[in-house]
């Protein structure tokens, strides 16, 4: 199989999150604490100074280009957003990283036109980073935060056929509803998997999962860099009227509408 080669602005947006991740791993082996937002959601340094960091970095290497970030949306700092911009979510799973289970990702996306064409998402505590572009590549390597991304061996990533024997279901492991379970039942399954973070997104680009529907409330931020990574292994993030899940919701507060993420 070929070696993906990765995009110069996939390069850029890999090492970010890469770092960023660095960073974040320190502030896990320490005893951090969390705050709470006005949305309930928690908020711990990790966090802000991650963001911090992907935001100085992107403002180098994409001086013109608006960066919709979350601890930055959530104190009222929105840019006005084009045609194009960054999405980021600087640690997404903030509720796995307190449990320390290891499921939380760096996810940064570039949006065009209201479609994701490129998609950053690491996984830490796993080292794993996943990359997708759109009529490109999606891929993985397996990169400790601590090594250089010159050192990577990237595998392309394709999402596979659904099983004869029904499908392996993601959901939630933190937001599980009703609406959700009612969905599940009308589907054929064959077993359904708890996991956190954009994580989801990626286990079906891999080929290891099938369907990840939701119903409960997510960000644009949160879902754009695993829809990128997806849409680029050949899997598709619908609402439920089957429209491409899009961005630059700037009316709905870069609020998403429920949505079924598939192979």
């Amino acid at each position: 199989m070929t070696s993906p080669k990765l995009s110069p602005n996939a390069l850029i947006l890999a090492d970010l999150a890469r770092r960023a991740g660095a960073l974040i791993m320190e502030i896990y082996g320490t005893n951090f604490s969390a705050e709470e937002k006005a949305d309930l959601s928690p908020v711990t340094i990790a966090d802000e100074q991650a963001e911090m960091m992907i935001l100085a970095g992107l403002k180098k290497a994409f001086p013109d280009i608006p960066v919709i970030a979350e601890e930055s949306a959530a104190t009222g700092r929105i840019p006005k957003v084009n045609d194009q911009f960054f999405l980021v979510d600087p640690l997404d799973g903030t509720k796995e990283f307190l449990s320390r289970n290891g499921e939380f990702t760096v996810n940064i996306a570039m949006v065009k036109n209201g479609v994701p064409v490129l998609g950053v998402v690491y996984a830490p505590a796993l080292s794993k980073l996943y990359v997708g572009e759109l009529g490109l590549w999606a891929a993985m390597a397996d990169i400790k935060p601590t090594e250089p991304l010159i050192s990577a061996t990237w595998q392309k990533l394709a999402v596979r056929r659904l099983p004869a024997e029904g499908a392996t279901v993601l959901a939630s492991r933190s937001h599980r509803d009703a609406e959700t379970e009612a969905y599940l039942a009308t589907l054929q399954v064959k077993k359904i998997i708890g996991a956190g973070s954009s994580l989801k997104f990626c286990s079906i680009a891999a080929g290891e999962a099938d369907i990840y529907p939701r119903f409960g409330r997510t960000m644009e931020w949160d879902t754009a860099a695993g829809q990128a990574v997806l849409t680029a292994a050949g899997g598709k993030v619908c609402t439920t009227d089957n429209q491409s899940l899009c961005y630059g919701k700037v009316a709905r507060g870069f609020d998403n509408p429920a949505f079924i993420a598939s192979a």
